[in-house]
């Protein structure tokens, strides 16, 4: 009987709620991945180069870009995750990484013209997913 009385709570309406955004969640995340994939990047790679492209240009004191740990906090990753994301965008030339003029311990990543021509490219894409994907039914 007590899991039935459970069923019947206001928690459950809450829980199956937060079950459906998860669900929501996966299968977007599933969409973008298999439409990038055709362009060499995943989800989260997108998600760097799209932060990135709204970065600030630079600044007075020549910075520009973000700090790897602003980006973490915008694309919800851990800075060891994103440490090796942004490596391996490096790598393959879309970003460039740089130590910040303000401290010299910190990290700064852009764009390259690569990475940005990439972004261009590739957004109509992503947000056509967003698109359908999160269009109310």
């Amino acid at each position: 009987m007590a899991a039935k009385d459970e069923a019947d709570t206001p928690d459950r309406a809450l829980v199956d709620r937060w079950r459906d955004i998860l669900a929501l969640h996966a299968r977007t995340q599933c969409e973008l991945d298999r439409a990038l994939h055709r362009h060499g990047l995943c989800a989260s790679d997108f998600e760097v180069l799209d932060v990135l492209s709204d970065g600030p240009g630079p600044g007075a004191d020549g910075s520009c870009g973000y700090r790897v740990q602003e980006i973490s906090e915008r694309v919800h990753l851990s800075q060891s995750a994103l440490s090796r994301l942004i490596a391996r965008l490096e790598k393959d030339g879309l970003v460039e990484r740089a130590l910040c003029t303000e401290d010299r311990r910190g990290v700064r990543v852009t764009l390259t013209d690569k990475g940005r021509a990439l972004h261009d490219e590739v957004r109509p894409v992503q947000r056509a997913v967003l698109t359908r994907m999160l269009s109310l039914r």
